[in-house]
């Protein structure tokens, strides 16, 4: 089955540095009302969408596992889960912590997953025979190594392709910097727009994920901004 993405040259978006994501991420939620709710959502539909086109246009029946974090990356991942097992994939998670720990709304995603008999369970073992991994376990203000239990599931990835979710566990962006572990991606799917330090080799392919950031808010940080989203709310960058 033929599946396809829009493609948008890297050159016809802004790369933002951390701070500026961190700005954008304030400006949505402080000032436009656009929630972490609508953005997780936005995000974990995504996912999906690319984990489709990834796996050639059908997911039902693909064996996926999910590796979440507590935090917002993580819980995008859990959207993602609950998006992919509504499409007919064999979805498990697993967390890097006790579902305890997850802030607020990723809390929200577990409960949900939790109702609908998804299974999740906390760090290795990990499946081993899956047809793709997603990584949703650190975000883009990551400072310094993966630790503890997310570091143990790094260390532990299956031999399967890895989907990050919006950057590769383990690359700190803020400064360029890829750690011990990591993830090498085969595609990463960033949110809204790339980001400086996005530039490695452990990136794989680069994918652009609309999560309903409005040009306004890239007008508050004095950012040309167009959007890129006019033929899909995924598009590859080239």
């Amino acid at each position: 089955m033929s599946y396809s993405l829009p493609t948008v040259a890297r050159d016809a978006v802004p790369w933002l540095s951390v701070d500026q994501m961190i700005e954008v991420d304030r400006l949505m939620i402080e000032e436009l009302g656009i929630g972490l709710v609508q953005m997780m959502e936005n995000a974990g539909r995504g996912v999906a969408v690319l984990t489709r086109h990834l796996l050639g246009g059908d997911v039902a029946g693909a064996r996926i596992v999910v590796l979440s974090g507590t935090g917002g990356n993580g819980g995008g991942g859990l959207a993602a889960a609950r998006h992919l097992a509504n499409a007919g994939a064999t979805v498990e998670v697993r967390l890097s912590a006790e579902p305890a720990r997850l802030t607020p709304i990723p809390a929200e995603q577990h409960a949900i997953l939790m109702r609908l008999g998804v299974p999740v369970a906390v760090g290795v073992p990990l499946p081993r025979h899956v047809d793709l991994v997603v990584d949703a376990l650190l975000g883009y203000s990551l400072v310094g190594a993966p630790r503890g239990t997310a570091a143990e599931m790094i260390r532990a990835l299956p031999p399967a392709p890895r989907l990050s979710l919006d950057v590769p566990s383990g690359l700190e962006l803020s400064t360029s910097t890829v750690h011990e572990p990591h993830v090498d991606a085969s595609a990463t799917l960033t949110l809204a727009a790339p980001k400086h330090g996005l530039e490695h080799p452990a990136v794989g392919a680069l994918y652009l994920a609309d999560i309903s950031v409005p040009e306004v808010a890239y007008d508050r940080l004095s950012v040309g901004y167009r959007s890129p989203f006019s033929g899909g709310a995924v598009v590859a960058l080239g």
